[in-house]
């Protein structure tokens, strides 16, 4: 019997980062709610640069994974 596991928040975060850059990078900020952006900074996968948001490396690196599932 295979049992499936309750997605987690952090699940529900790598699902909807790939849709948050896109918005990020567009400069459509305003789509993407500050709850979304300060989940993202406390995982460590979004870093504040001068007023601009940018993938860590960590963030880099679950984005890969995330492309090459989709791939």
């Amino acid at each position: 019997m295979t049992t499936h596991r309750p997605s987690t928040k952090t699940d529900d975060l790598r699902n909807e980062l790939l849709v948050t850059m896109d918005s990020l990078e567009r400069r459509r900020a305003d789509l993407v709610s500050e709850d979304l952006i300060a989940d993202y900074v406390a995982l460590n996968w979004l870093e504040w640069n001068g007023g601009s948001l940018r993938l860590t490396e960590t963030g880099k690196n679950v984005r890969e994974q995330l492309r090459s599932a989709k791939a």
